[in-house]
C-alpha cells in the first residue's frame, strides 16, 4: 500500500528525472558527496547498501543535507527493507525482482524500484503494483529498448539505471524513461578519492542541462 509519503517521492522522482546513485568506501565521505550533486542541481541521492554503515549515513544525509531527497539503494532482501525502518528512505531501489521484497517495502511504504531486465520481468513488477521500474542493467539495452517496450506497454513508468551520463540522458528521456539513475559517471570516484568535489557539482550541472 502507498502512504503519502511514497507518493509525494515519486511525484518529486519524476519531477527531477535525475537520481544520483552513491557508493561509497568510506561513509564519512557521504555528506560531503550528496553537499557537492545538490549543489549541481541533483538532489535525489541513492545510497547503495554496500555501503559502511549505509542506513547511519541515510539518516544523516537528511540530516545535513536537508534540499536532498535520500533514498537506498541494492536493497535485495525484507531484512534489508527492515533494516531501513531507523532511516526512513524516501525511496528504495533494487537490481532485481524479488515479488517477497516488493510486498514488503509496500507494507513498510516505501517507494520500492525494484531492477527488471525483460519484458515480462518488468510487466510483473507493475502487476504487483510497483510504481516505477528500474530497467538494469540500462547500458546492455540501449535507450531504444525503453521505446520498445512502451510501444505495447504505454502505461509503464520506467528508471533506466546503468551508462547515464551527460550524452545519453537525452536520447533515453526521448525514448521513455520517467527518470534516469546515474552512478560511475556521475559519482566520480576517482574525483572523490582525490578529494575533488567540484567535479561531481559540474557533472551534476552538466547532466542537469542535457535534461533540459
Amino acid at each position: 500500500m502507498e502512504s503519502k509519503g511514497s507518493e509525494k517521492a515519486l511525484a518529486r522522482m519524476l519531477k527531477e528525472k535525475i537520481v544520483a546513485v552513491v557508493r561509497l568506501d568510506d561513509a564519512n565521505q557521504g555528506i560531503d558527496v550528496a553537499k557537492a550533486l545538490v549543489a549541481g542541481g541533483v538532489t535525489l541521492i541513492e545510497i547503495a547498501l554496500t555501503t559502511p554503515d549505509a542506513v547511519e549515513l541515510i539518516a544523516r544525509i537528511k540530516m545535513s543535507v536537508p534540499q536532498a531527497m535520500v533514498g537506498a539503494g541494492t536493497v535485495m532482501t525484507t531484512g534489508d527493507v527492515l533494516s531501513l525502518r531507523p532511516a526512513e528512505p524516501a525511496f528504495a531501489v533494487a537490481p532485481i525482482l524479488d515479488p517477497r521484497v516488493v510486498r514488503c517495502a509496500q507494507e513498510e511504504g516505501i517507494l520500492f524500484s525494484p531492477g527488471a531486465y525483460s519484458p515480462t520481468e518488468t510487466y510483473q513488477a507493475w502487476e504487483m503494483g510497483v510504481p516505477i521500474v528500474k530497467v538494469f542493467p540500462a547500458a546492455r539495452l540501449g535507450p531504444k529498448y525503453l521505446s520498445d517496450l512502451k510501444a505495447p506497454m504505454p502505461f509503464l513508468r520506467l528508471m533506466p539505471t546503468g551508462g547515464i551520463d551527460d550524452k545519453t540522458i537525452s536520447e533515453y528521456l526521448q525514448c521513455g524513461a520517467d527518470v534516469v539513475g546515474a552512478g560511475g559517471w556521475l559519482v566520480d570516484m576517482k574525483a572523490i578519492a582525490r578529494g575533488d568535489l567540484s567535479v561531481l557539482t559540474e557533472k551534476a550541472k552538466r547532466l542537469v542541462a542535457a535534461r533540459g
